[in-house]
């Protein structure tokens, strides 16, 4: 069974290696990463990724698991303000695209098809009760609350890694961030808005 570090040493070897792996799975994918190359990155060896992780599947889950809680915390849904949250995980995928890419590796290697995880409602549950709770209040479109969450998510990440147009970079000038930041807020807004699309920008 995987061991959590008991030490300040131990703490930041574990911290290195989910960093190494981060970059190695985000890169690679699951089937392609190595664990050679996250060891070797981390400054550390496989006995010890193998005690903590057990081996490169759990690895993996623990980096991909950490990085919903991550999207999760640091861009809470405001469903009063679903333009002003799409805008903010606009921004998170500028700052962490290797989110996105370890949720595509996903998609391709472990399901094709329906949710990602099956822990999914952990993730998931507080969204869409925010968002059935606007909807009760007049404020935002009727709808099923899951598929008004996975449009706006899916509107978010029209410049992100996943896109097959263009992928934005945050080295862009600010002002191309800006007027897409702006446009993105009002398609959302209009999308869904409670009057069909009618609300003013």
């Amino acid at each position: 069974m995987p061991e959590h570090p008991q030490t300040a040493r131990g703490a930041a070897t574990y911290r290195r290696i989910l960093d190494a792996a981060t970059e190695e799975f985000a890169r690679h994918g699951i089937a392609g990463a190595r664990i050679e190359r996250i060891v070797t990155a981390a400054r550390t060896n496989k006995a010890q990724l193998y005690a903590y992780f057990g081996d490169k599947e759990r690895l993996f889950d623990a980096i991909f698991l950490g990085s919903l809680e991550r999207i999760t915390d640091v861009v809470p849904i405001d469903a009063d303000d679903l333009a002003g949250w799409a805008v903010r995980l606009y921004d998170e995928y500028l700052r962490r695209p290797d989110l996105i890419r370890l949720a595509t590796w996903t998609r391709l290697e472990r399901r094709p098809a329906g949710h990602l995880v099956e822990t999914h409602g952990h993730y998931e549950d507080r969204k869409l009760t925010a968002i059935a709770g606007a909807q009760a209040a007049g404020r935002v479109r009727a709808g099923d609350p899951f598929d008004i969450m996975a449009m706006v998510i899916a509107m978010s990440m029209a410049w992100s890694p996943v896109s097959n147009v263009y992928a934005a970079d945050d080295r862009e000038p600010g002002e191309v961030h800006d007027r897409r930041r702006a446009l993105l807020r009002d398609c959302v807004r209009r999308a869904t808005a409670a009057d069909g699309g009618d609300a003013s920008p």
